[in-house]
């Protein structure tokens, strides 16, 4: 499983986590995208699939394939939807391993930070995707996060750099990986209720350059990382 991390909320994780599953998508792969965080779940609202069922049914014993939904405006991608924010770790831990070989690709949509949150899905991680704007702020605390990956002993795969047109420079030095991709901004008029994020989602993913960068983040992850 590949994890989709970032240091901060808002840094186009969950865009990534989608974006990213709909470019492997277009190779034939089945990919999962799904959502490990209980507190901040945005990737159902996104991706417009309902909240339930989610991991919660999964860590019950119930088959993976009905808790998988397919997004209405994305191909080759089905969601997986967070566990509510009164779920355990225990039983996200229990959920995600059987995930884990349930499509031929599974990306984990993590939550921000580098705190203990962040650090159960991780684990269950074979390597990690950190996105970051190139906001000084928030590379910071991208590289805070990945330093927690590797101190948990999964691989840094690469960064993304979103609402970037190209690598301001010192990006890969100060986080110790390549950056993989660079993903352009799309004006999408800072949303904040559910309505707005869901259709601030559905334009930043239908713009061209945003897909063409998704692309090339595939091509460059699956031969090593998926």
């Amino acid at each position: 499983m590949l994890a989709v991390a970032g240091g901060k909320g808002r840094c186009g994780k969950t865009t990534t986590t989608l974006g990213l599953g709909a470019a492997l998508g277009r190779t034939g792969r089945e990919t999962l995208a799904v959502d490990a965080d209980r507190d901040m779940p945005d990737l159902h609202v996104v991706a417009d699939v309902p909240a339930e069922p989610n991991l919660a049914a999964l860590a019950d014993g119930e088959p993976v394939e009905s808790v998988t939904h397919p997004p209405p405006d994305l191909r080759g991608v089905e969601v997986v939807p967070a566990p509510p924010a009164t779920g355990t770790d225990a039983s996200l831990s229990t959920a995600l391993p059987r995930v884990a070989d349930a499509a031929d690709r599974v990306l984990l949509d993590c939550p921000a930070g580098a705190g203990p949150a962040a650090a159960v899905p991780l684990r269950h991680a074979d390597s990690v995707l950190v996105v970051t704007t190139p906001v000084p702020a928030c590379l910071r605390d991208a590289a805070k996060t990945a330093a927690m990956a590797r101190a948990l002993g999964t691989d840094v795969a690469g960064a993304v750099l979103t609402r970037a047109e190209r690598d301001p420079g010192g990006v890969e030095r100060l986080l110790d990986c390549p950056v993989l991709a660079t993903v352009p901004d799309v004006d999408a008029n800072a949303p904040t209720a559910a309505g707005d994020r869901r259709d601030s989602g559905r334009r930043v993913l239908a713009a061209d350059a945003v897909g063409r960068a998704y692309d090339r983040l595939a091509a460059a992850v699956v031969t090593k990382h998926l």
